[in-house]
């Protein structure tokens, strides 16, 4: 795989991860991550290490969280030799309601295999400024 098609890849990646996930199966996640993969979300107090711990997390959310469409808005792939850097702002929309988050995903390849290595999902935070007249 060359740095033209890396990007796509990385990207088509994380879509099927986030379609099976928008079913209630986080387990498309659980496949693209590598066993030492750490993990940053605002659900939990600290950091999540290795893919064991983060299987741990899931497990009493499996079949819990389900969405009838996301968006992955403005996706961005850096390249850097075997490591690829995806961001995104995302929304997942069920019926007329939205949520709204930021996502980085630090990709490795080891083996010919695209992995995530590191995970880290915040709030979207919407603010409104007020011009001064």
């Amino acid at each position: 795989m060359d740095n033209e098609t890396i990007p796509a890849h990385i990207i088509a990646l994380e879509q099927a991860a986030l379609i099976r996930w928008g079913k209630g199966d986080p387990s498309g996640f659980l496949e693209i991550s590598a066993p030492d993969v750490v993990y940053f979300d605002p659900y939990v107090p600290r950091r999540i290490d290795g893919l064991a711990a983060l299987t741990e997390f899931y497990q009493p959310i499996w079949n819990t969280i389900f969405f009838d469409r996301f968006e992955l808005v403005n996706p961005n792939v850096q390249v850097a030799g075997d490591i690829a850097v995806l961001t995104f702002n995302y929304i997942s929309y069920k019926g007329d309601e939205s949520d709204r988050w930021n996502c980085t995903e630090v990709y490795c390849c080891r083996e010919n295999r695209w992995q995530i290595i590191q995970s880290h999902w915040s709030f979207t935070e919407v603010f409104i400024f007020k011009v001064k007249s």
